[in-house]
């Protein structure tokens, strides 16, 4: 666990890697280089923290828990169950099983 300040400091980094990809289409041609660099930086990122068992938590969809996932908002929904989580505004991780980072989420209620 000596690497928890270090693989919590690169969580903001595998954050801002994934808004870009996010913001980013693959439809402009001037940009699809970039949008490539920065999807393997990604990839490379997300590979080396798995290496050292910095693991995500993406519950989209899953039962909410208050021991993994930080609610910010509650939101009613006809199509979600009450209680899951209807959005993921930032993912959750874990190192070696030990929570880093709660998923901040939107969890559904009755519509």
């Amino acid at each position: 666990f000596a690497l928890e300040k270090f693989a919590g400091s690169l969580l903001d980094v595998v954050d801002n890697l994934e808004r870009a990809l996010e913001s980013c289409s693959d439809d402009n041609e001037a940009t699809r280089g970039l949008l490539e660099g920065v999807a393997l930086t990604h990839k490379q990122l997300t590979d080396v923290l798995r290496r050292f068992s910095v693991e995500a938590i993406n519950p989209m969809g899953e039962a909410f828990n208050p021991e993994l996932h930080q609610a910010v908002s509650m939101q009613p929904s006809t199509t979600a169950a009450p209680n899951t989580v209807s959005a993921v505004l930032a993912k959750g991780y874990t190192l070696s099983g030990r929570l880093l980072r709660p998923a901040i989420v939107v969890v559904a209620t009755a519509g």
